[in-house]
């Protein structure tokens, strides 16, 4: 992933409204002329669009004779980004296809999809461990209108036992049933064990690693025991590196 994906990720493109820039008291006019900056940000929207489309298509949208439905998003050993990167993600698959997407909450210790798309949690995956009822009941359309997210609802109060529990095998065999694609968020694989768990009832993990931060170390031990136990990897995302942007764009920075 390009720095284009880190400056849209602190605006919040794709999942609403950009902060306004704030101008100088009695300045009516600035309201009507294109700043550098808006400039900039509309290069770096269509070069963020581009980049996540050609993600959903390599994993989603494949030729090859089984592609992925149900997909995991986990970060190695940060969660910064990972959460955002699903979010958009599902939001441009969803655009791109008849077909039903649902952005699943696999993070129970630091859920963020709900902020990410700027709703309330309200009752989510959690609540639907505990409670009866259709798995639907328990997500909400977010727009367009094949698009639906399943927030984490309810704080967990034993994440462990949730991700190991029965109950939630069976969940998300409804949610395959119900949509068709999922896009799951986790924790980081270094830290805690639940994306193990959560890959090995999907069909295949996209890795996303930070750039100056995320260790080789941990990225092979990570990309070994996925390995080890079967768990697909159908790709990774570098998230914060500072290359490539265009020059002209670069500079205006």
């Amino acid at each position: 992933m390009s720095k284009n994906f880190e400056l849209l990720r602190q605006t919040g493109f794709g999942l609403g409204t950009a902060p306004t820039p704030r101008t100088r008291e009695g300045s009516a006019a600035a309201e009507h002329v294109p700043s550098a900056s808006s400039e900039v940000l509309t290069s770096l929207e269509r070069a963020v669009r581009e980049e996540t489309l050609k993600l959903a298509q390599r994993l989603f949208l494949t030729r090859e004779e089984v592609a992925p439905k149900a997909v995991l998003f986990a970060p190695i050993d940060t969660d910064d980004g990972c959460g955002w990167l699903c979010s958009v993600t599902a939001r441009m698959l969803a655009k791109s296809i008849p077909g039903s997407v649902c952005a699943v909450e696999g993070n129970f210790r630091s859920p963020s999809l709900s902020d990410n798309f700027g709703v309330d949690r309200d009752r989510g995956l959690v609540d639907s461990l505990e409670q009866g009822g259709s798995i639907r009941q328990f997500a909400r359309s977010i727009g367009p209108d094949n698009l639906w997210l399943l927030s984490a609802g309810a704080t967990a109060q034993d994440s462990t036992m949730l991700v190991n529990s029965d109950r939630l095998r069976d969940r998300l065999g409804e949610l395959r049933e119900e949509f068709d694609y999922l896009l799951v968020s986790a924790p980081p694989l270094s830290a805690f064990a639940d994306g193990m768990v959560l890959g090995r009832m999907l069909d295949g993990v996209v890795l996303v690693l930070e750039a100056d931060t995320t260790r080789r170390e941990a990225a092979v031990r990570v990309t070994e025991g996925l390995r080890n136990s079967r768990i697909p990897v159908l790709g990774a995302v570098l998230n914060n590196r500072t290359f490539p942007i265009p020059a002209a764009v670069y500079k205006r920075l």
